[in-house]
């Protein structure tokens, strides 16, 4: 009995996990393709009654999405989507730029033969959802892409770092391009990654990475420009 108790308790915790990530998986998709705007607000009562679940699993979905900066939870006063600002976006493209240009040089020594067919994997992946214009499911196996690369680097505390950046770079763009977007273009500018890193080239890597964080948005010049030091600073 006690075994059989325990059998169920686990199905019931996998089943509100499995509910939990699927409301959470719904949301982030809506609030990276714009279907909800920034500022926008998250009722926990509506979103169970259009998901089908408990208060209980929609609070558990904002707060991981809390946790990846795409919502702000104000207590008493509820859940919002967050801000998607230009000045956050070119201080996360600079961060994310030298995150990949340093981590690829360690990564083009150290990635092996599965590393690699992982990115061939993920490449694919992104073409075929290109193909289908599935944005959102390109841009998952893009961050899948880069996350994947950057483990060859052997810098795991700076990966959640990495992650966050990407997420929101992606984000930022799908916001500002609209329907101007060739997807397929998107997904194959990660071909040059990884011929690069196919010849052990350290400096085509290195110049390929760079390029591609450089020319996702068009920021011009000012992405690098070093901010004006504050007066007294």
């Amino acid at each position: 009995m006690a075994f059989a108790l325990a059998s169920r308790r686990g199905r019931e915790a996998t089943a509100r996990v499995s509910k939990s990530a699927e409301v959470f998986e719904g949301i982030k998709r809506a609030i990276m393709l714009g279907e909800v705007v920034p500022g926008e607000a998250l009722l926990e009562l509506e979103l169970a009654e259009y998901f089908g679940c408990s208060q209980g699993t929609v609070r558990e979905a904002l707060l991981n999405l809390q946790d990846e900066g795409l919502v702000v939870r104000m207590g008493h006063r509820g859940t919002r989507v967050s801000d998607c600002t230009r000045d956050e976006a070119v201080e996360m493209f600079r961060l994310r730029h030298g995150i990949e240009t340093r981590g690829i040089r360690r990564a083009v020594q150290r990635i092996n033969d599965k590393g690699l067919e992982e990115l061939r994997h993920y490449l694919s992946a992104m073409i075929k959802a290109a193909r289908a214009k599935d944005e959102y499911a390109l841009a998952d196996f893009d961050r899948s892409f880069h996350m994947s690369l950057f483990q060859a680097a052997d810098l795991p505390a700076v990966e959640p770092l990495l992650s966050r950046c990407i997420l929101h770079n992606q984000r930022f763009k799908i916001l500002r391009s609209g329907e101007q977007r060739d997807l397929n273009v998107t997904a194959r500018r990660h071909e040059v990654i990884i011929e690069a890193l196919e010849a052990r080239d350290e400096e085509a890597a290195i110049r390929a990475i760079s390029h591609h964080v450089a020319t996702i948005v068009d920021f011009g010049p000012a992405l690098f420009e070093q901010p004006a030091q504050e007066e007294g600073a």
